[in-house]
């Protein structure tokens, strides 16, 4: 019996694959209050997705050289005359209206924007599924190999200087895994909606959480959770797959939330 010739079952590992991915890079993303440098990273990606298909080249290529090709440039214009905020603003946003305007001049390639936008975990094929699996497996082994030097610079850069720690090498590794996350993300949730992905079940997680490494895993446990139950509520609600996911996400925020400010006893 081949398991993976029924389409909910691709797209449920698809979805499973992008939630542990971004679970732990998310954590990481949530400590460092690196937000609107994910969305900005994400919306990235959609210039990579119109350069792909200009060029005839893989989609997860295109995203992957785009978006860590933005991370590199917000990284290395950081602390020279403009606010943090603003730059990402810019760039983030600048970047998706490129995007979105390269994607206009492509007549000779039938284009599903919104496949794109809010992505179409659906339609995952075995080979998605592959890279999606194979990069989510790059992410986590990168945060795994670098998990102690990671959290000692997120905590205190001089405390990392002190331990013969560069963190501008963490934040480069930090840099690489979301590139990574961006583009396998891209078929299940679309560019608007990774940085959803990243944060939403971190910041879950946070409430429930002692350690870092117990935040990291519980933030997989609701990533993966809301996949596998925002696409059974699409497919019974008749709703958009990779929304769906985000909203059960928010739903389990709201409620870890709920949870640790209710009275004890």
């Amino acid at each position: 019996m081949d398991l993976l010739g029924d389409f909910m079952t691709r797209a449920t590992l698809a979805g499973m694959g992008v939630a542990l991915a971004a679970a732990p890079l998310g954590s990481f993303v949530v400590w460092r209050r690196m937000a609107y440098f994910g969305d900005a990273t994400a919306h990235a990606a959609m210039l990579g997705v119109a350069l792909s298909l200009a060029f005839g080249m893989s989609i997860f290529a295109g995203a992957l050289v785009v978006a860590f090709t933005m991370a590199l440039t917000v990284n290395a214009l950081t602390g020279r005359g403009y606010a943090m905020d603003t730059l990402l603003g810019v760039m983030a946003h600048s970047a998706l209206a490129f995007g979105l305007v390269a994607v206009s001049f492509l007549s000779g390639v039938r284009i599903d924007l919104m496949a794109y936008l809010f992505g179409d975990i659906l339609a995952v094929s075995r080979l998605d599924l592959a890279v999606i699996w194979g990069g989510a497996a790059v992410v986590a082994g990168l945060i795994a190999w670098r998990w102690s030097a990671l959290l000692t610079a997120t905590l205190n850069a001089d405390l990392a200087y002190a331990s013969g720690i560069d963190p501008r090498r963490e934040q480069l590794v930090l840099t690489v895994a979301l590139a990574v996350t961006v583009a396998v993300a891209i078929k299940v949730v679309g560019v608007l909606l990774i940085a959803a992905m990243l944060i939403i079940p971190a910041a879950a997680a946070r409430p429930l959480a002692r350690s870092p490494e117990a935040m990291a895993v519980i933030a997989g446990a609701i990533g993966a959770g809301s996949a596998i139950v925002g696409l059974r509520a699409a497919f019974v609600l008749d709703t958009p797959a990779g929304p769906t996911i985000v909203c059960c996400a928010a739903l389990a925020f709201a409620g870890t939330s709920l949870w640790r400010r209710a009275p004890l006893g």
